[in-house]
């Protein structure tokens, strides 16, 4: 019979938590000639800078980010999709217009 040993019962909420602090900066789109765009994007004023949809989405989901992406959407225009570890352990999706800032959706992920 194994029994857990305070190493392993440790090594689960170590590995999280550095996964999440990893994760606290997170790319805004896959590659680097999604950086680009988004630059572009954001020069042009036609999304909002990262810190700042950041700001709205910890105003309604406290929590940790832990995933962010810029997509294009059809009906909505440029929306950031940003996924949060809320204290519940839940982990919440968070869409926001990428233009206005406003939260559209909070759904379970």
């Amino acid at each position: 019979m194994n029994k857990p040993t305070l190493t392993a019962f440790l090594a689960t909420p170590l590995v999280l938590a550095a996964a999440v602090a990893t994760l606290s900066t997170p790319p805004v789109l896959a590659g680097d000639d999604d950086q680009v765009e988004a630059r572009a994007l954001l020069q042009r004023g036609e999304i909002l800078p990262l810190g700042r949809i950041l700001e709205i989405v910890q105003e309604r989901v406290p929590g940790d980010i832990i995933e962010v992406e810029l997509d294009r959407g059809d009906k909505h225009g440029w929306e950031y999709e940003v996924k949060v570890l809320a204290a519940s352990g839940r982990v919440l999706e968070v869409d926001v217009n990428a233009r206005t800032g406003v939260v559209r959706k909070i759904e379970d992920d």
